[in-house]
């Protein structure tokens, strides 16, 4: 039986490693902007999204650690979204992963200078990587206006209007599925793949994603602060355009788990091993936080 488990705390340890390296200490000047990126970056996040790059490199016949600097530039940008994410003119979040958010620590100004900077960082190791230009263009799209910016705007309009599937599915495809799916695609670029084999992970990642995001907003509405370690019930107080408030907590249960066996058959059509990816995409929507 795979032991998903060990598997995350192994992946998770190679990551950390890797951001560690990359990342300005905090000694080096200017030192508490340093301070920030890292506050955030090692906040006790689950690390999925490099992760994912990580088993999807090994999915599709290449080895893991040839992936690293791509986790570590995903991770960077993912970091990115969440502190501008928590600011007072979007979300207005004081607590992530059960800590104070980067502005109620270090102010709004150098908040949002660690997400300039951790998004800029992103950038910058991925350009030291062979396969620079793509991985780069896959990371972009992402994170533009097409993707994650993109959704946050929609999930920002959206408050306060009665559900619609069409925008509800935008929102949830855009600020949450395109990375965890660029994060599969680029894990396929690192191993060499072919159109065959990315486009398996194309479906893989955008179906887990999806998948990811109504496990959120399930969260949201079942779970404790305590267990969440940020807020819970906001969704329901801001009005936010979710998946539950869209199906009720029955319909997102049901269509989490159907887009959970999508996923798991996309990876019929690659060639290495698949196991983890089978496990991560069950254990999203099983997770408790």
């Amino acid at each position: 039986m795979f032991d998903l488990m060990g598997y995350l705390a192994e992946q998770r340890a190679k990551v950390d490693a890797e951001l560690d390296r990359r990342l300005p200490t905090a000694a080096e000047r200017p030192a508490r902007l340093h301070e920030a990126m890292r506050y955030s970056v090692f906040a006790g996040g689950k690390r999925l999204r490099p992760i994912l790059c990580l088993a999807s490199t090994e999915a599709a016949g290449g080895a893991a650690d040839a992936a690293l600097a791509a986790a570590a530039a995903i991770e960077c940008l993912h970091t990115y979204t969440l502190i501008h994410d928590d600011l007072p003119a979007m979300d207005d979040d004081d607590l992530r992963r059960g800590r104070p958010t980067s502005h109620k620590v270090f102010g709004e100004a150098n908040a949002i200078l660690a997400g300039d900077c951790l998004l800029t960082l992103a950038f910058e190791i991925l350009a030291d990587t062979p396969q620079s230009g793509p991985l780069a263009a896959e990371l972009a799209r992402a994170a533009g206006s097409r993707g994650v910016a993109g959704g946050q705007y929609e999930d920002l309009a959206a408050e306060g209007a009665p559900p619609d599937p069409d925008r509800v599915r935008y929102i949830h495809e855009h600020k949450t599925a395109r990375l965890i799916e660029a994060a599969c695609r680029m894990g396929g670029i690192c191993a060499g793949a072919g159109g065959a084999e990315l486009r398996a992970l194309d479906d893989y990642g955008r179906s887990a994603g999806l998948a990811f995001q109504i496990a959120d907003d399930i969260l949201n509405a079942t779970a404790t602060a305590e267990q969440l370690g940020k807020a819970a019930g906001s969704d329901a107080k801001r009005g936010k355009m979710t998946w539950v408030a869209w199906r009720g907590l029955d319909g997102a249960r049901a269509d989490a788990a159907e887009l959970v066996l999508q996923a798991q058959r996309a990876l019929d059509k690659l060639p290495g091993p698949t196991e983890p990816l089978h496990a991560i995409a069950e254990f999203i929507v099983r997770r408790e936080a």
